[in-house]
């Protein structure tokens, strides 16, 4: 990993620039290179390798697969989500509910719509939203891991969020820990007018995977818009509209 400085930069990233895949169960709209998609110029931003916007439909998801030596967060917009992996761990995200999985020295895992309902109530025909992050994490081959919270009270203050981190600024905060401390995504829920500012730092991750703001300086954002910050921060975010920011704070990038 690299914490040298750059020099500051602003790279707005549209809505339909992303590369998607869209099959009948999944509609994903990728940030950076993904699966078949390969762009050697968009490997990354910062820490950040993976920032996948998935909508799966009921019934359908990601089969049992295999993942090593990633931290993987997974926030759900709307819908349900089933986990199950080999280490024994089960159970249903859902918005406000923060999880992690560590693939460490190797873990199996699945994710699938909660339409049959493990809770017992009726089944639904409701398509799941999810974005789904992808860092590595600082030492490679650790025991595999699983981590969920709820995080839903604390967004109700509308401020910026520590939801998923590694940084010792943050160990107070109820976030769920990944293993990486120069590594913490930051989320806020916005009413009408309600603004936020942006921390500062080396590397920075926007993404407004719901709803419409207004980035100081560079104007408005959409749902799917993406921002890369290099060496700058501060900015002030408002929303024009009932929105959700992800923010992705990040201290080093990855070495080239």
């Amino acid at each position: 990993m690299n914490t040298t400085a750059n020099r500051p930069q602003i790279d707005v990233r549209r809505a339909g620039e992303r590369l998607t895949t869209k099959i009948d169960w999944l509609d994903s709209k990728h940030s950076f290179s993904f699966g078949g998609h390969f762009d050697p110029a968009n490997t990354h931003h910062g820490l950040l390798l993976v920032n996948n916007d998935d909508i799966v439909k009921p019934g359908s998801g990601f089969e049992t697969h295999p993942h090593r030596d990633m931290e993987i967060v997974t926030w759900v917009m709307q819908g349900s989500l089933v986990h199950q992996d080999s280490t024994g761990h089960s159970g249903v995200i859902y918005p406000g509910l923060a999880q992690r999985m560590s693939a460490g020295a190797g873990i199996l895992h699945s994710e699938k719509n909660d339409s049959w309902r493990l809770d017992g109530a009726d089944a639904h025909t409701d398509p799941v939203h999810f974005v789904q992050m992808w860092v590595l994490p600082d030492e490679r081959g650790i025991t595999p891991g699983y981590e969920q919270r709820e995080i839903d009270d604390e967004l109700l203050s509308g401020g910026l969020v520590p939801v998923a981190s590694g940084m010792d600024r943050y160990a107070g905060a109820s976030a769920i820990r990944i293993r990486n401390r120069h590594a913490a995504l930051l989320v806020a829920r916005l009413r009408p007018g309600q603004s936020v500012e942006l921390p500062d730092a080396p590397f920075l991750h926007l993404f407004v995977p719901r709803g419409k703001v207004a980035l100081e300086g560079s104007g408005p954002l959409e749902s799917g818009d993406a921002v890369r910050f290099t060496a700058t921060g501060g900015q002030k975010v408002t929303a024009v509209e009932p929105a959700e920011i992800l923010v992705w704070e990040m201290h080093a990038t990855l070495a080239r």
